[in-house]
């Protein structure tokens, strides 16, 4: 499984560490991934594995189908986009429902 957000796509980065002598050596900076399920209103609960960043936008948005809705699909990773079109066709079918 790649180390890699869901729905940001925040991956690792590569860098150096460098000692008190300057010395330099490789080194990767992991991104901080959490499972967390999520509830959607119109999906119910979501499980995915995100960046705490990422959690934390989401959260300030409003909920994950606000923030799936509020972002352009070029921001999105394809899961993203999967879950994006998946709320859509979901909150489209609701609305013929009720009407």
């Amino acid at each position: 499984m790649a180390r890699r957000c869901d729905l940001t796509g925040k991956t690792v980065q590569a860098g150096n560490n460098v000692s008190h002598a300057n010395n330099k050596s490789r080194r990767r900076f992991l991104p901080n991934l959490q499972v967390t399920t999520l509830l959607s209103e119109t999906l119910g609960a979501v499980r995915l594995r995100l960046s705490t960043r990422a959690i934390r936008t989401i959260e300030h948005n409003g909920g994950l189908d606000a923030y799936l809705l509020s972002h352009t699909d070029a921001k999105l990773t394809t899961e993203g986009l999967a879950l994006k079109r998946r709320l859509q066709r979901a909150q489209a079918k609701k609305e013929a429902a009720a009407a």
